[in-house]
Parts: structure tokens; C-alpha cells; sequence
């Protein structure tokens, strides 16, 4: 199982960390999703390599900034 983790700006709530966490798991081969808004960090588990840049995207897409 491979695991990323990737930092987060603009998740304040448990709301914030659901929505995040809705989106990500509907990537293919994403295993599971673990948002934190207390530590502004997503970590992700997967069977297999996934493209960071897809994550970042999906990430951004939904209004939060990933800190690079």
C-alpha cells in the first residue's frame, strides 16, 4: 500500500474534510482518505501509484489550496 500526504490550506470544519474526502476516494485505485483540518494535511492510500497532480487538482477544484 502506497500513502501520500499532502498539505492543505483552507479546510476549517469536518464539512471542509468530508467533501475533500468524497471527492478523492471516487478517484480509481484510491484505498482510502484521511482529511484533517486541524493539521491542514490529506492522506491518501492506494494499491497503486497515483498521479499527484490528479489529487491536486481534485483538491483545488473543490476550492482548498494544496501548499507545494
Amino acid at each position: 500500500m502506497k500513502k501520500i500526504t499532502i498539505k492543505v490550506n483552507g479546510m476549517v470544519c469536518g464539512g471542509c474534510e468530508k467533501r475533500v474526502k468524497n471527492a478523492l476516494e471516487n478517484i480509481e485505485g484510491i484505498k482510502k482518505v484521511d482529511a484533517n483540518h486541524k493539521k491542514a494535511t490529506v492522506t491518501i492510500s492506494s494499491a497503486d501509484e497515483i498521479e499527484t497532480k490528479i489529487i491536486e487538482e481534485k483538491i483545488e477544484d473543490l476550492g482548498f489550496e494544496v501548499v507545494k
